[in-house]
């Protein structure tokens, strides 16, 4: 079986989907729609803007699900089997298996990346990578942090996961995580403290808008980050992607489970690499590749 699986926040960069706007005229033209959605040129940014432009929460998650959902677009009878998406990637996904149309998604990313600005900006906060350190270990130890918020909030391949809360709270982790054998510590180049509790705010006002628009039953299952199970079921995915924002993206998990259901082959549909690499860790026995 096939899965489809789609990136989330760092897999920008600059060019990304330009090729698809000049040689493609579906492609264009859904390009051009975005703009008017979005009340910007964020084709502008995303051919020829910089790094830095690139990375404000605004820009990147609509470019990263914008450069995803189109490419998906362009594939001659796509049929996917299964699908996931990497924490904004689960709304490419939705798209993708046809539970939610590319205007209504995009306004909803939109929202969410504003929303997620708004809480960073409210509680200042961070993220950080634990290598080679087993996922229960970190739990607990972040766990242990007393006084401060910090969580395990990626999980994104065993030896890989992403902590996430206050400035103090991840430094005291990183300190005691070391301490317990983690071969490194590396604090991410992120706006805030992203699938935490400081993200609650950001959760509230994402409810009312996921609550108001409207979703379709997927023509496949969708395995969703929250409790890495496959959903078809409408109010499971709506309740699932409300939560998102506050749960941990159970990335490891969720690939096991597609490989459990079925899945031989994962194709990444988005800028970068980065979920080809983590499926290869997780299901190395799994066959890879790119849209």
């Amino acid at each position: 079986m096939k899965a489809y699986v789609f990136p989330g926040q760092g897999s920008q960069f600059s060019g990304m989907g330009k090729d698809l706007y000049e040689n493609n005229a579906q492609a264009r033209a859904l390009f051009d729609k975005a703009n008017e959605i979005l009340g910007f040129e964020i084709t502008k940014v995303m051919f020829e803007g910089t790094e830095e432009e690139l990375k404000q929460t605004n820009v990147t998650q609509p470019a990263i699900f914008l450069h995803s959902v189109i490419l998906a677009s362009t594939v001659a009878d796509f049929a996917p089997e299964m699908v996931a998406g990497h924490s904004l990637g689960e709304f490419s996904a939705l798209v993708a298996a046809g539970a939610l149309s590319f205007d209504d998604a995009l306004r909803l990313v939109a929202q969410r990346a504003a929303a997620m600005q708004r809480a960073c900006d409210l509680t200042p906060s961070t993220m950080a990578a634990v290598l080679g350190l087993d996922d229960e270990k970190i739990e607990q130890i972040c766990a242990s942090v007393e006084g401060e918020v910090v969580v395990a909030a990626n999980f994104n391949c065993p030896g890989q996961v992403v902590i996430s809360g206050s400035h103090e709270g991840v430094r005291l982790a990183g300190e005691k995580l070391k301490e317990a054998g983690a071969k490194r510590v590396l604090p991410l180049p992120v706006g805030g403290a992203f699938h935490s509790p400081l993200m609650e705010p950001a959760r509230e006002e994402l409810a009312a808008a996921i609550e108001n628009t409207q979703f379709t039953e997927p023509r496949c299952p969708i395995y969703q980050n929250v409790n890495a199970q496959a959903a078809t079921d409408v109010a499971t995915i709506k309740a699932n992607l409300i939560s998102q924002l506050t749960a941990p993206v159970r990335w490891t998990q969720s690939v096991k489970n597609m490989v459990a259901d079925g899945a031989t082959e994962f194709v990444e549909c988005g800028p970068g690499k980065v979920l080809q690499g983590l499926v290869k860790k997780i299901a190395p026995e799994a066959v890879t590749a790119a849209v």
